[in-house]
């Protein structure tokens, strides 16, 4: 029994000692994977980590260095030289591994450095070992360049592959912001397109042709306080309807008192430095109000409906205001001021107290000279007059090669005779007759004469319509205009019948200032053409078919719709050409056909464009700017460089609705001191 014990004994002790050299074998090839895997997973590791930014520092690379002696003590009885010359030249420099190597040379899917070419088919492990060699010395070199140029290479460190796919990132980078920055062509039409069409559908009375409106008060206000307040006011009013629609009674009155004191905060402001210091704290009230209705009332259809009517009726108070403001400006247009017809009255008087030797005036033998400079200025306003000679003269280098020739009506002869008697223009020369004396214009000869006296033309301008209130009279008041039924106004079609020994002549309306000399127009080569005129075509109001009715067939057929108009004023004619292609016969073969008004409605302007069409040559636009009589925003440079300024419009510089900024320009040629002028009143 003892024996079998030790027998039983020995042989567990047997066991145990295989058991131990079991373990030992165990723990060593755990050891060993162990270590295998720290080495994988610091190459899967920089795989990884490729595409980020390195930034190894000497201890790290001096930390890693052993572990890699290390583990290839273990690995060497695993792996060929081969292999581990390859996994040694790539761990270092050359980045992450892929499979694609390994799989061709039949090795471990798990070792090949990115970016090393190896030919396909019959490569080696020593080929590929002497090609990450040869990349190694590279980026060794690659290292060096860096260090010489100053770069820290322990600090940021970047090899060719690195180098080259960060080089084509930045292309790409910059190919897209190219595309992102570029135009669109497509759109951009689309865009111009929308805004053509939106400029053909703008009234020209809402262009303000006639309104004394000034930009500043058209233009939308920028100020988000004050736009805040009047989008809240807008709202209040939408829910106080919709609560009253509702009998939500308490509602309708909290948001009316609301409404109010919003009302009160705002005022008159129109900027946000403006508002009362109480605004804030009424903003955030309205907002609590505005808040609890939508809650309570808020509905889309019947929010967007209520917006939709208030919309249209503010646009129709917008109409209406607009006529009226036509209307009373067009009237005040008309209107004579006090101080002008004083001075017209004071001198008539003392024109016809002298004796006839005293009426003439020097020079006369100028007037049919025609190598001078010869002006034609139709007038009944006799300080618009003086104004129109005094600044030519004031600005020609040689006076005494200009001669005015005035013509006005029966009324202002004596007027405008002595004015000029009393203030001669210098060594000028200077003729005055009146309209009323031409006995070669009569009904007989003149269609507009023949027109004016029909019984229709006086029922079309003087009872059109029978308007009873001010917004209704706006269009037709503009018919009664006395200047549509002066012969003073038409006169400019009979140059030659009135000038017959000139072959040149400068027109100016007596609504203009002269800033420069004007010598310089008698020699513009006009081409043929019988009219130098500056074109207006900027503006789409300012095409044939704002002035001319295209659905008749005699205008569409003979005109084009989009023809530049050009602008009265300052006209150079040639009379010479003019009566060539007799230019009087074709205005009387149009004003014959518009005897009933369906070419045209009023003017000279529309008459002028159809007798001329086709022989108006263009002129610089620095010799004649307009707009001084409705435009309030003419560039100021503009107005300076012109030879002539245009007052053209309602706000005319003797009125006091004229544009305060634009005054200056006209008043600095009267004389504020002169004895009638002082008398009558007039001032600046």
């Amino acid at each position: 029994m003892a024996i079998k014990r030790g027998s039983q004994s020995g042989g567990g002790k047997t066991k145990g000692i295989r058991s131990r050299v079991f373990a030992s074998v165990a723990v060593f090839f755990v050891t060993l994977l162990a270590f295998s895997l720290l080495f994988v997973g610091r190459g899967l590791f920089t795989a990884a980590s490729s595409g980020k930014k390195e930034l190894p520092t000497v201890s790290c690379r001096q930390d890693l260095n052993w572990r890699e002696r290390l583990a290839l003590q273990h690995l060497n009885s695993l792996f060929s030289k081969d292999v581990i010359d390859v996994i040694n030249a790539s761990t270092n420099d050359l980045g992450p591994l892929n499979v694609d190597f390994f799989r061709k040379e039949k090795l471990s899917a798990s070792w090949k450095v990115a970016g090393n070419k190896m030919s396909a088919g019959n490569a080696t492990s020593a080929e590929a070992a002497g090609e990450a060699l040869k990349t190694k010395n590279e980026t060794s070199r690659f290292k060096e360049e860096r260090t010489s140029n100053g770069i820290d290479n322990s600090v940021f460190l970047e090899t060719p592959t690195k180098l080259a796919r960060r080089q084509l990132r930045e292309k790409r980078r910059e190919k897209r912001a190219a595309d992102l920055v570029k135009p669109d062509d497509e759109v951009t039409v689309k865009l111009e397109n929308a805004a053509i069409e939106r400029s053909k559908s703008v009234d020209s009375a809402v262009l303000g042709k006639y309104s004394i409106w000034r930009k500043e008060n058209d233009n939308e206000n920028t100020d988000s306080t004050v736009r805040l307040i009047r989008d809240q006011l807008i709202m209040a009013r939408v829910y106080t309807s919709l609560a009253r629609m509702k009998n939500k009674t308490d509602l309708a009155n909290e948001l009316q008192n609301r409404l109010k004191e919003s009302q009160r905060s705002l005022g008159d402001a129109s900027v946000d430095s403006d508002l009362y210091p109480s605004a804030p704290e009424k903003i955030k009230l309205m907002g609590q109000v505005l808040s609890k209705a939508k809650e309570q009332l808020y509905d889309c259809n019947l929010v967007t409906g209520k917006l939709r009517a208030m919309l249209q009726s503010a646009d129709e108070q917008v109409r209406s205001l607009k006529k009226q403001s036509t209307f009373l400006s067009q009237l005040a247009a008309k209107t004579i001021p006090n101080g002008l017809h004083c001075l017209a009255m004071r001198l008539t008087i003392d024109y016809y107290l002298l004796p006839p030797e005293k009426r003439k005036f020097p020079r006369s033998e100028n007037l049919e000279n025609p190598i001078l400079y010869h002006y034609a200025l139709f007038s009944d306003n006799v300080l618009a007059a003086s104004v129109v000679v005094n600044s030519t003269i004031m600005n020609a280098k040689d006076p005494r090669k200009h001669v005015f020739h005035l013509v006005t009506d029966k009324l202002n002869f004596g007027a405008m005779n002595m004015w000029f008697l009393l203030n001669p223009p210098g060594k000028a020369t200077i003729h005055v007759e009146n309209v009323d004396e031409f006995k070669w214009l009569n009904s007989s000869y003149c269609p507009v004469l023949r027109q004016l006296e029909s019984a229709a033309m006086k029922e079309y301008y003087f009872k059109a319509a029978h308007p009873t209130t001010l917004s209704a009279g706006s269009s037709n008041l503009k018919y009664r205009n006395p200047k549509y039924l002066s012969m003073l106004n038409h006169l400019r079609f009979y140059l030659p019948q009135v000038y017959p020994k000139l072959d040149k002549i400068l027109f100016l309306d007596d609504d203009i200032v002269v800033q420069k000399d004007l010598t310089g127009l008698w020699s513009v080569d006009l081409h043929g053409k019988v009219n130098g005129a500056v074109e207006t075509c900027g503006e789409s109001f300012h095409r044939f078919d704002k002035y001319l009715n295209f659905s008749n067939p005699h205008i569409a057929k003979n005109f084009h719709p989009n023809a530049c108009g050009w602008a009265y004023g300052m006209n150079m004619f040639d009379l010479k050409e003019w009566k060539k292609k007799d230019i009087t016969g074709i205005y009387h073969k149009w004003q014959n056909m518009n005897e009933d008004r369906v070419l045209w409605k009023l003017g000279t302007l529309p008459p002028g464009l159809i007798t001329f069409y086709g022989l108006t040559h263009p002129l610089e636009k620095s010799w004649h700017v307009l707009g001084l009589g409705y435009n309030p925003s003419i560039d100021k440079t503009d107005i300076e460089n012109a030879a002539v300024v245009h007052y053209n419009g309602n706000m005319k510089p003797w009125l006091e609705l004229a544009m305060t900024k634009y005054k200056p320009y006209w008043t600095k040629y009267i004389k504020y001191d002169h004895p009638y002028v002082r008398n009558c009143k007039l001032s600046e």
